[in-house]
């Protein structure tokens, strides 16, 4: 296992449980309410369209909420995700709404052949997850290998503008990070997480990598994509810059002061044709 991949699954085997439990995940919520999706699918929903009894691959799951979510508006689902523990919080709430949900433990590299060479009419991907990829080409490859003709992509992500800022500075904006795509990771540590949790963890070092929208659109065109939907934000849903933003609805967060300064998250659709 390349040690990006090593450094960041210990760090996710640890936060997996903690987020569980989280009130911000709302376990709670989806096994008392069958009708509750999660704030990253509802955002989206008007623009997902009818997805009753589309096959839909959720890729990079974690603990399943978003999965769980589309599985709630009628697509047959499965989720991967490379940490066992982040499946075994997934499977418990499938099981326990009621919900058949296949789950598959790999590397998003390898999810082709995890997935039993299995093709979808959809892939969804959520925010947070390109960020622990190195190589963006491969992704978009993974995802066109999963889809039939004719088959989607729904991605919504946090936007490489808002990357770029160093968060730890609460009085601007400062961009001291890259936008572009860089051959080395950018190295973490940290012992705490983005949700409500007393858990301090001691797997603290994680590793991340940029990617500009230039080069995400450029490799999904590379491999026979066509982007039919491109949307930038003015939110994103945690406090990705602490000290400047505050709430508003959906449980999004934006900056408090002149938030048209900056791209907060995109939504991004893709068709592949054949």
């Amino acid at each position: 296992m390349d040690d990006y991949r090593a450094v960041n699954l210990a760090n996710w085997e640890e936060r997996a449980p903690a987020h569980a439990a989280s009130p911000d995940y709302g376990f709670d919520r989806f096994i008392s309410d069958p009708t509750y999706l999660s704030d990253v699918v509802a955002f989206d929903r008007p623009r997902l369209g009818d997805l009753t009894g589309l096959r839909g691959v959720h890729l990079q799951c974690h603990i399943g909420t978003d999965t769980l979510s589309l599985a709630r508006l009628g697509a047959r689902m499965s989720g991967l995700d490379f940490s066992p523990a982040a499946l075994a919080e997934a499977r418990r709430l499938a099981a326990e709404t009621g919900t058949g949900i296949d789950y598959v433990q790999s590397d998003l590299y390898d999810a082709r052949a995890a997935l039993g060479d299995e093709q979808f009419d959809f892939v969804f991907t959520g925010i947070g997850a390109l960020c622990w990829l190195p190589d963006i080409r491969r992704w978009a490859s993974v995802v066109a290998s999963l889809l039939g003709p004719g088959g989607r992509l729904f991605l919504r992500e946090g936007h490489p503008m808002l990357w770029s800022l160093d968060e730890r500075i609460a009085d601007r904006l400062v961009v001291d990070f890259p936008y572009f795509e860089r051959p080395e990771p950018l190295v973490w540590e940290d012992d705490t997480t983005y949700v409500q949790t007393e858990t301090t963890f001691t797997a603290s070092v994680t590793h991340t990598f940029s990617h500009a929208l230039s080069e995400v659109v450029t490799a999904l065109l590379e491999v026979g994509m066509e982007l039919t939907r491109f949307e930038e934000h003015q939110s994103v849903p945690w406090e990705a810059l602490p000290g400047q933003m505050h709430k508003i609805d959906g449980n999004e967060w934006q900056l408090a002061d002149r938030p048209w300064r900056l791209p907060h998250s995109y939504t991004l659709h893709a068709v592949k044709r054949n």
